[in-house]
């Protein structure tokens, strides 16, 4: 039996994970970013909403080697680097067009990686990723400044 005591470990962004609908979130910003959303497509100003949509960056790579049986030689395929992917928290149609978002807490959030992530979506998908700071904003956020 495991005892702990004390408070729970919180994470790097102070975020809590929750669930709504049975669909799970990484924050309740996320999660009300959701909902808001949930609200534009039932009143029909969006459609096709979706969480967690996977785009691979870079695919993976693999080199062949020879492995020596008892009696022939055989060729497989040895992974050497895995693939990059860019999860996206929302993907929805809006006037006919993709639109991909992430939730943030704040402009502060933002690591390197993530922002690598959003450059290779821009050069090489052509994806503009909208960050979207408070969950009930409709109009989007201006790229790389902090909001006011």
């Amino acid at each position: 039996m495991l005892i702990r005591f004390g408070k729970k470990k919180q994470n790097k962004w102070h975020n809590q994970k929750c669930e709504y609908k049975g669909i799970k979130f990484a924050s309740h910003k996320e999660r009300d970013r959701y909902i808001f959303l949930e609200g534009r497509q039932n009143s029909g100003e969006i459609s096709n909403l979706q969480t967690q949509v996977k785009v691979e960056l870079l695919p993976a790579i693999y080199k062949t080697e020879t492995v020596q049986m008892k009696t022939k030689t055989k060729e497989k395929q040895v992974l050497v680097q895995r693939p990059i992917y860019y999860v996206a928290d929302f993907v929805y149609e809006k006037d006919g067009v993709s639109v991909y978002e992430d939730a943030k807490g704040s402009a502060d959030c933002l690591t390197k990686v993530y922002a690598l992530k959003k450059k290779m979506m821009l050069a090489l998908k052509g994806i503009e990723v909208v960050e979207i700071y408070n969950p009930t904003e409709w109009t989007h956020v201006n790229y790389g400044k902090k909001p006011r």
